[in-house]
């Protein structure tokens, strides 16, 4: 990243961050338009948050329909339950997390993690970055991303929150996408990274005032746009170049375009009286 006073704003002066940028914001004015959202803004923003969940339960390997996610209850069984279950809790605990993020971005990141180990790992390793020496269980993620030793994950993660804390002229797209392409990135936890830094993404989404409802799922995007997309982005990302953070920054953009475009959906079929 630029080394700038405020290297966020020096993002989105680069090509092609403007455009979407741009095409983020009308496309977010048009649904928050809708006029489903006048009466109706919180059966939205609950399908919103389903749906963004499975979007990124698929993600993370466990692509199920959404009427399955819908129906089911018991998510503790190993494997893709697990998985879902994990991407509902976040869910859930992200928007309860908006007033901490502001004052301490790591102990959220910590309190996700914990939410989305649900037990699955030991005491050790939820909750906190992993030591040196520790495996990481990320499937998505391959070994064409190298993987950050414990002391510069540690000395990453402290620059990102001293540079959230510090706040940024920079568009909420570029601070999100920033969020969410360093945590997948420095995978600084023991499993569950992928889940995490997308629910991180979701809560800068919504603290900036962009998506104040949370009715524009990204997750939904990612995962209509597929996992080869997303893992070329993010290299684009951990590159540091300025084509390869521009790519990642319109990768994560065009996603929330289309998550809007699945609100807007639900918003019609509201409308209709057909959901």
């Amino acid at each position: 990243m630029s080394t700038s006073a405020d290297p966020l704003a020096a993002l989105a002066a680069l090509p092609g961050v403007a455009e979407s940028v741009n095409a983020v914001r009308n496309a977010v004015d048009r649904v928050y338009g809708h006029r489903v959202m006048r009466r109706r803004s919180n059966e939205v923003t609950s399908e919103a948050a389903l749906r963004g969940a499975r979007g990124s339960a698929a993600l993370a390997g466990a692509d199920w329909a959404l009427e399955e996610v819908r129906r089911r209850t018991d998510f503790g069984a190993e494997g893709e339950p697990r998985t879902v279950g994990a991407a509902l809790r976040l869910t859930a605990e992200a928007g309860q997390l908006l007033s901490i993020w502001r004052q301490s971005p790591l102990r959220v990141l910590a309190r996700l993690h914990l939410v989305a180990a649900g037990g699955a790992e030991g005491d050790e390793g939820v909750g906190r970055p992993r030591q040196s020496g520790e495996p990481v269980d990320e499937p998505l993620i391959g070994s064409d991303l190298p993987l950050p030793d414990a002391d510069e994950v540690a000395g990453r993660l402290d620059g990102l929150a001293r540079l959230l804390l510090a706040g940024s002229e920079a568009p909420a797209l570029v601070t999100a996408a920033v969020v969410h392409g360093e945590l997948l990135a420095l995978r600084p936890f023991v499993s569950r990274n992928g889940l995490v830094a997308r629910a991180a993404e979701r809560i800068v989404l919504v603290g900036s005032g962009l998506d104040p409802k949370s009715i524009c799922p990204a997750e939904v995007g990612y995962a209509e746009l597929g996992v080869a997309p997303y893992m070329a982005a993010l290299e684009g990302y951990a590159s540091g170049t300025p084509e390869g953070m521009a790519v990642w920054i319109a990768h994560c953009g065009r996603a929330v375009e289309l998550g809007v475009r699945e609100s807007t959906a639900v918003c019609e079929a509201l409308q209709r009286g057909a959901a």
